[in-house]
């Protein structure tokens, strides 16, 4: 007979918005670092656009969307984020029994959508050496500045690969210490908890389809900004 206090219980923890975001993140992100590798700075342009486009959705997400998506639900305090890391080495699983993003894990994706906001952010006004390629909005500030924001762009996209590099350890790390597959509930959006867990809240999908547009209108007038004489 399962004990009640034993059973897992499948939970749907992540909604199809906040996942179709994290994996557009990291498909965009990985082919603005391949059209830059490749000298296709008009397609770099564009990937740099839509990605700013998605991270401003999943920021908008962050604050009207659903449970588990909330900056709220996961940014957590100091005291908390310690209380979790003693715990991680634990023989029982305690730590990891948190739905949508642990402690630590929160911190971790809220600094790395800040750091990508920087990152896109910078782009848009960057001017290189020749000033074949500049961002959309480099016009707007000037030769000298935009040399600054390509500077800055360079080091914050090391920074970012800095974070990516420890987020995939962290995951390697539930994967072998915890026996925690982190990657899964991300792809089909559920994961399974031990006890009474209350599913969390979900926001409407006409909501997001309503963030996603103002998002990429947004975008899509950076990118015609630079037709401007």
């Amino acid at each position: 007979m399962t004990d009640a206090n034993t059973a897992r219980r499948r939970i749907k923890v992540w909604d199809a918005p906040t996942r179709i975001a994290h994996w557009a993140i990291v498909i965009l992100f990985g082919l603005a670092w391949w059209t830059e590798q490749t000298d296709r700075m008009p397609l770099h342009i564009v990937f740099g656009c839509m990605l700013l486009a998605v991270l401003l959705f999943r920021v908008a997400w962050g604050v009207w969307g659903a449970e588990t998506a909330r900056f709220a639900s996961f940014v957590r305090s100091p005291a908390e984020v310690a209380a979790y890391g003693r715990g991680l080495f634990a023989k029982r699983a305690v730590a990891c029994e948190t739905i949508g993003h642990n402690p630590m894990g929160g911190w971790s994706v809220a600094a790395m959508l800040g750091l990508l906001i920087v990152l896109t952010g910078l782009g848009l006004f960057c001017v290189d050496e020749d000033d074949i390629a500049p961002g959309p909005l480099a016009k707007f500030i000037g030769f000298d500045a935009g040399q600054v924001a390509a500077h800055w762009h360079g080091l914050v996209f090391y920074g970012m690969l800095l974070l990516a590099g420890l987020h995939l350890a962290a995951v390697g790390f539930y994967a072998v210490r915890r026996h925690e597959n982190l990657v899964g509930p991300m792809l089909t959006g559920y994961r399974r908890f031990t006890g009474a867990t209350e599913e969390p809240r979900l926001a409407p999908l006409g909501l997001a389809l309503a963030l996603a547009l103002a998002a990429a209108m947004i975008a899509v007038a950076i990118l015609l900004a630079q037709a401007i004489p």
